[in-house]
């Protein structure tokens, strides 16, 4: 009997570190990141030696001229099971806090010690199948073909479509995968860009997702919310912020990628205090990619973008010949060049860009008014 219950004992010991073991295979922790600084030239040569213009929305991130400036340092840690996986992506640095528009405060004030500043995405996925995936946390958002992380486009400098937002949202989302080729995910939030919800009323996100063909990849991307700050006498159902989106890129051979990037937006009422604009108001625009690889070190990127805000539902406006501030449209064009090195990891990327705009964005070094703008500069990414 006693035999029994010692050969028993070992078993249920053996079996467990067994079992230990086996979900030590079955996991995996990872660390991840990079740094990026840039050196810009703008041939305007404004005296504040800034790319921002009149509006300051003229640039997202790259908003220094003629200085050698940080851009963004990231640490990415990341630990997966069969089922699940988590993803704590800190950040730090100009860019940390311009891509946490909405969040610079932090949760216990203006002042008040923070890591709020640092979060990025802080998010866990659930997988109980094969199919179904659930999120939960602050992600980065599902609209557009770039990202806030530098070495993932081909582009240094961002978009205006991007710079327009969204960001990032913190809520809830769940994905379902029809096949390898398409996949649907819908999701509540708390709103757009915001550490804490402003209102209490929730935002709804969705994504349709299709490959038609090897290599051609389409996103269907939405977004709905009523983003009003609250009046004295309560909540104010007047604002409504509504977003449509399309991504989709096609490896025509395995050097050579084209993409497209096209949304179309609209606002009613209030977007988080930053006052009414009436009725609906529209924006939207379209950006064409384009991405040659000549060899495993070296490729070229193009990017051709229109942006409409004539309407001046953003903040993105210029001033009148009568000196007022209005809405206003733009047409950019950025050539990027790569050139890979350090087995991989450093990434140096000459880049020029050009802004044209219907109204006067930008003054430069005599004090002129100019429409236009043009930039040269250099970045350097290492990533690990």
């Amino acid at each position: 009997m006693k035999k029994s219950i010692f050969t028993l004992l070992l078993s249920g010991i053996s079996f467990l570190g067994f079992s230990q073991e086996k979900e030590a295979e079955s996991s995996k922790f990872t660390f991840s990141g990079y740094i990026d600084s840039y050196y810009m030239l703008n041939f305007n040569n404004p005296t504040n030696r800034s790319n921002l213009g009149t509006s300051g929305y003229e640039r997202a991130f790259d908003q220094k001229s003629n200085q050698f400036s940080i851009g963004l340092v990231q640490t990415k840690f990341g630990y997966a099971t069969k089922t699940s996986d988590v993803v704590v992506d800190l950040t730090f640095g100009p860019n940390a806090d311009l891509g946490q528009y909405g969040n610079v405060v932090g949760p216990l004030g203006a002042g008040k010690a923070s890591t709020a500043l640092a979060i990025k995405q802080a998010y866990f996925n659930w997988k109980p199948s094969d199919k179904w995936t659930f999120t939960v946390g602050q992600f980065g958002t599902h609209i557009g073909y770039e990202v806030i992380d530098a070495p993932v486009n081909y582009n240094y400098s961002l978009s205006n479509l991007f710079n327009n937002g969204p960001f990032y949202h913190i809520g809830a989302k769940a994905n379902y995968a029809f096949s390898s080729k398409s996949a649907l995910m819908l999701g509540i939030v708390n709103n757009v860009d915001n550490l804490n919800d402003n209102n209490s009323s929730k935002g709804f996100i969705g994504q349709f997702f299709f490959a038609p063909k090897e290599g051609w990849n389409v996103y269907i991307n939405g977004i709905t919310s009523n983003e009003s700050a609250p009046l004295a006498s309560g909540k104010d159902d007047s604002g409504s912020y509504n977003l449509l989106d399309l991504t989709t890129s096609y490896q025509v051979t395995p050097k050579y990628l084209i993409g497209l990037n096209a949304a179309y937006g609209s606002q009613t009422g209030d977007f988080q205090g930053g006052g009414s604009v009436g009725d609906s108001k529209t924006w939207g625009g379209v950006a064409l990619y384009s991405n040659y690889a000549f060899t495993d070190h070296f490729s070229l990127g193009g990017r051709y973008e229109v942006f409409d805000n004539t309407s001046g539902a953003r903040a993105l406006r210029g001033i009148n010949a009568a000196g007022e501030t209005v809405g206003t449209d733009v047409s950019s064009f950025t050539l990027t060049a790569t050139f890979t090195t350090a087995e991989g990891h450093l990434l140096i990327k000459p880049e020029l860009r050009t802004d044209a705009y219907k109204t006067a964005q930008f003054v430069d070094g005599d004090g002129k008014s100019q429409k236009s703008q043009a930039t040269f500069g250099t970045v350097f990414i290492y990533k690990f």
